[in-house]
């Protein structure tokens, strides 16, 4: 239910930078999907099954996880590990002369930054693993590489000292700096650096201002000692301390708001983030409270898949639990969204896009902006068929207690990947593509 009383746009924007606001308005964008009323997308929800199919069998047939209740959750810590375990190694040797607070902000400041940097990287790019040689390309390539870079000291302040970031550290990172670390050239070649690096210069920002957060020095890992302040002994073996996941969000969502760029909406001279207006929305409305706000969709996709990403060394470094997790929805980008196009759940209805949206004649796969009110339908109506999947998913394997952050990591984020391999041999790419200046994916 929409909770806005009134047309304030104070109360609209803080609304709509809730996860509650982000399942009210994909379940309101579904329900048109439902009635056939979207204006790009004809919606199957039979083809629900056969996502569910190829799923389990990506689950059960592979046989990817001996015991299906311990899937560990999707999240960054993932892609670290590509190939070989890198990260157990690095806590192991932290361990040794570090206490648990600080090995967890190492990691807190480690995965941060590896996720602002880690927007869709295009078909062409690799990344060669220093040392071992291996190649990577995609999320595990910037994951790869962005580890590389902390290692080496290149996010830290004091004299390259490796294993931290911080403020004063990102403030001078250029986009031939970041463009150099990753590799790239004419020959291997990167979407978004420009966007990426400007990510960076606006964490340093985010950072250094919000001291209540980050502490004096602009440090990622610093949000410990906030979320330890809103935290509550446990009397258990299993944790020490229960926080509740609105801490960790108010951190990124209030604490990272200055990364966004100024093209982004804005209401009452706040900045929205990963929020969109829908025209579909928008018509379908015939009395809104306020005309502006009730026609906008959030995601806030990053913030998203950063608390996925953090909410694990939390939970596996200090012991403590991270309550409330279900308010969490599942990632609105292009492996999810492009396994429901994949298999029939979701289609562009013929004739909705203009010619020019084709780049390649040759090709069915339509190129489009992020702001495209197509792109707005296809990551609404994801969010709420993701939930969908899971619950078929749960039942199919008889685990109710399967939480969303599992599914996603063994089935349809990975689903999606496969299944583009499957369709698109040469690219392994989306069925649809978005223009990516390096901040949205």
């Amino acid at each position: 239910m929409n909770i806005l009383a009134q047309a304030d746009p104070l109360q609209s924007a803080t609304y709509l930078r809730t996860l509650p606001s982000i399942r009210e308005r994909c379940s309101r964008v579904h329900l048109l999907g439902q009635q056939g009323r979207l204006e790009y997308f004809d919606y199957d929800a039979d083809k629900e099954s056969d996502v569910v199919k190829f799923c389990l069998k990506i689950i059960e047939i592979k046989r990817d996880y001996s015991d299906l209740q311990a899937i560990p959750p999707h999240g960054r810590w993932r892609h670290f590990d590509i190939g070989r375990s890198r990260i157990e190694p690095l806590v192991a040797e932290w361990s040794q002369s570090n206490s648990e607070v600080e090995v967890c902000k190492r990691l807190i400041d480690l995965f941060l930054v590896s996720v602002l940097l880690d927007a869709g990287a295009g078909n062409a790019w690799r990344y060669h693993e220093v040392g071992s040689g291996e190649q990577y390309s995609r999320s595990e390539g910037l994951a790869i590489a962005s580890l590389d870079m902390f290692k080496g000291g290149t996010f830290s302040s004091i004299n390259g000292q490796p294993y931290r970031v911080d403020a004063a550290g990102l403030e001078h990172l250029t986009s031939e700096t970041v463009a150099s670390a990753m590799q790239v050239s004419d020959a291997n070649p990167m979407t978004g650096i420009d966007g990426r690096t400007s990510l960076i210069a606006n964490l340093s920002k985010a950072l250094k201002s919000n001291t209540e957060f980050f502490g004096a020095e602009g440090r990622p890992g610093n949000m410990i000692d906030f979320l330890n302040s809103q935290s509550l002994t446990v009397g258990s073996s299993d944790f020490r301390r229960r926080v509740h996941i609105s801490a960790l969000w108010s951190v990124l969502i209030d604490g990272l708001a200055p990364i966004w760029p100024k093209s982004r909406i804005e209401l009452a001279g706040i900045s929205l983030g990963d929020v969109w207006p829908c025209p579909a929305l928008e018509k379908s409305n015939k009395h809104p409270v306020d005309p502006k706000a009730d026609s906008l969709v959030p995601f806030h996709k990053l913030s998203q898949w950063l608390t996925y990403s953090l909410i694990e060394p939390i939970e596996k470094i200090l012991k403590w639990k991270v309550e409330g997790i279900e308010d969490l929805t599942g990632l609105p980008e292009y492996r999810n969204g492009g396994l429901l196009v994949d298999l029939g759940v979701l289609s562009i209805r013929p004739g909705t896009l203009d010619s020019g949206f084709y780049p390649d004649p040759s090709s069915p796969i339509p190129r489009l902006p992020p702001s495209h009110p197509a792109i707005i339908e296809w990551r609404a109506m994801t969010v709420i068929e993701l939930d969908r999947i899971a619950d078929l998913i749960r039942k199919a394997l008889n685990l109710p207690n399967l939480n969303l952050a599992q599914v996603l990591e063994s089935a349809t984020w990975k689903g999606g990947r496969e299944i583009a391999k499957e369709k698109r041999p040469e690219t392994g790419g989306p069925p649809i593509d978005i223009e990516s200046d390096g901040t949205v994916f």
